[in-house]
């Protein structure tokens, strides 16, 4: 009997690991608080990310911004992607305590993402 006590309080005195509970977008938005955000339970031993890609063609600038878990070895990263017909560059930040990553950075005017909107149907339509 004494052999079973000993494993049991052994196990019963770990640290139970609790899941990171973290935000991610439905998809990426063009302005932090345009990401419809919920939260999920991220795999063991990953982060919280938030994620800024910026992409360029002529004159069109555009900013994405995504929510989501990762893996701590991508946090810190500085990349290149393709998407929507625009070479993007973009930068990982995590935070790792729950929800961290809802934090919305300061609104761009309601008037310029009209001006993108209008910009990107040019574009598009003049092909």
């Amino acid at each position: 009997m004494s052999k079973l006590v000993c494993p049991l309080l052994l196990l019963c005195s770990l640290p139970a690991v609790d899941p990171l509970f973290c935000y991610t977008c439905v998809f990426p938005a063009i302005l932090p608080i345009d990401c419809i955000r919920f939260p999920i339970k991220c795999p063991r031993e990953q982060v919280c990310l938030s994620s800024r890609a910026v992409g360029e063609k002529g004159d069109l600038h555009v900013v994405l911004y995504e929510k989501s878990c990762i893996p701590p070895s991508l946090c810190g990263v500085t990349g290149q992607k393709y998407t929507m017909g625009l070479n993007f560059t973009f930068t990982n930040e995590c935070c790792n305590t729950h929800l961290c990553n809802g934090a919305e950075t300061p609104a761009t005017p309601y008037w310029t993402v009209m001006l993108l909107t209008l910009l990107m149907s040019y574009t598009c339509c003049m092909k």
